[in-house]
């Protein structure tokens, strides 16, 4: 009788390390789940994070181009310094066409092609002095009231010295200066042109620089009609 009590006790004993067994089982799977995925809205929480600052992240708007000289301190310049200018170019638009517009301070070509040379014919009393930057554009256009400019400034694409073609045979026809962006440092894009008068800003022009080749195939109309898009 004792024998039969304890082979009876001996497997209550074993089903009941069995049940313990499952139980302990059940519990790590359950404490590894949680480890890996801690909250139910965990790894959401962080795509909505995600998702909302994409849409800060908002293009900024493109800008306007209108071929219009923006004077700057009128009150403290003398107005013959730059009563307007004419803007060519030898690869985009026709001589005859685009590029014979009359001196002008609010219908200036503003479009241009990298590796394209571009001259300048400013209406002034000055004969030297004269000088264009040529820089990314700001949109801060403000900075340029105050901004030094000097050969040593930085950031800036390209400068061209305007003088007076005395020494020429018709100088009244003759451009004053002349420069081109290479296409090697200077990406296509909206560029300053700055004009200054003895290290001072005195007017900017916004313009847009398009790849090489790009718009030299256009006709005079498709030209304008870019100039006002």
């Amino acid at each position: 009788m004792k024998k039969i009590l304890m082979v009876i006790l001996a497997l209550l004993m074993v089903v009941s390390l069995v049940a313990c067994g499952k139980t302990n089982n059940n519990n790590n799977s359950q404490g590894n789940n949680n480890s890996a995925n801690p909250t139910g809205g965990g790894s959401q929480s962080g795509n909505n994070s995600g998702s909302n600052g994409q849409s800060g992240n908002t293009t900024p708007e493109a800008a306007k181009l209108t071929g219009k000289l923006n004077l700057i301190n009128l009150d403290d310049r003398d107005s013959s310094v730059l009563r307007g200018v004419r803007i060519n170019g030898l690869s985009v638009g026709s001589a005859d066409g685009f590029n014979s517009r009359e001196y002008s301070l609010t219908d200036v070509r503003c479009i241009f092609e990298l590796n394209e040379w571009i001259e300048f014919y400013p209406d002034t009393d000055a004969t030297y002095g004269i000088k264009v930057w040529i820089l990314k554009h700001r949109d801060d256009q403000e900075y340029y009231n105050t901004c030094q400019f000097s050969d040593l400034m930085p950031n800036f694409a390209n400068f061209c010295d305007l003088h007076y073609p005395e020494d020429v045979e018709d100088p009244g026809n003759w451009y004053w200066g002349n420069f081109y962006l290479h296409e090697d440092g200077c990406e296509p894009g909206y560029y300053d042109f700055v004009f200054t008068y003895e290290g001072k800003a005195i007017a900017t022009l916004l313009t847009r620089f398009y790849k090489d080749g790009e718009i030299s195939a256009k006709s005079d109309a498709e030209l304008e009609a870019l100039m006002h898009e």
